[in-house]
């Protein structure tokens, strides 16, 4: 992928990766607009002379009204980078959990499907152009503590999967980015071993601009999670990540 000379629209790109990623294209030589519900970050990215859109993945009405006004700006527009996603921790022992459930599944999943539904059909009529869905390395190895997310994001990865088979010869490609734990949006808080965001963005930068761009753009670091089922080494991962439920109120111990 020509990173220098593209026109990108990166979907939940206020914050954490998205906002590096909608950096690093800039800094690549591309002209990029970033979409998202934080009106502050907006006005801040605006400041840095990024295109901004308000958009809220989980509103139809306004994922079409973003779709409209980005491409009467950008009517060249090839590149969509589709990042929403709601990290909830749930018991699922009490039918409380339903409620961040359900958020997750109407950001992460369908709000992803929103956004290339909206899409699509552009891209299509030009011939060419990129979607980069993006999932997680949760998606392949569970964290229990958060069990909806990786399931949203197991399901993405399907999904994107599924749109690379039916846009085959579109001339429109589909590329999944698989981040490992980042520390980006308060994930360093959390976890330690979370990888340093600038260097992550370096390595996925990179592996974009391979030539043939990998169907999925999986960085060193997340290569445990994305084969652990290949390498036998599935049980013991999740054996050990079961060990943060006692992260969950009344779990621990």
């Amino acid at each position: 992928m020509d990173l220098s000379n593209r026109t990108v629209l990166v979907v939940g790109g206020t914050s954490g990766i998205g906002r590096e990623l909608a950096r690093r294209f800039a800094a690549a030589g591309s002209t990029v607009a970033v979409g998202g519900r934080n009106t502050e970050a907006l006005s801040e990215l605006a400041g840095e002379g990024f295109g901004t859109v308000g958009i809220d993945v989980t509103d139809s009405a306004s994922v079409t009204s973003a779709r409209d006004a980005v491409l009467d700006r950008y009517p060249e527009l090839d590149t969509v980078v589709t990042m929403p996603g709601v990290m909830l921790m749930e018991d699922l022992r009490d039918p409380a959990h339903f409620e961040a459930a359900e958020r997750t599944i109407d950001t992460n999943l369908v709000g992803t499907i929103r956004v290339i539904d909206a899409f699509t059909p552009h891209l299509v009529r030009r011939g060419t152009g990129t979607f980069i869905t993006v999932t997680s390395g949760i998606a392949f190895l569970p964290f229990p503590p958060m069990p909806t997310y990786a399931a949203s994001k197991a399901a993405v990865h399907a999904y994107s999967e599924a749109l690379r088979a039916q846009l085959d010869g579109t001339g429109v490609g589909v590329v999944e980015l698989v981040p490992p734990a980042v520390a980006a949006a308060g994930q360093e808080k959390v976890n330690p071993h979370a990888l340093p965001l600038d260097g992550f963005a370096t390595e996925v930068m990179r592996l974009l601009s391979a030539d043939p761009t990998p169907r999925e753009i999986v960085v060193k670091a997340a290569l445990v999670h994305r084969w652990a089922e290949r390498d036998g080494t599935y049980d013991d991962l999740v054996a050990q990540r079961s060990r943060a439920l006692s992260m969950l109120p009344g779990r621990e111990g």
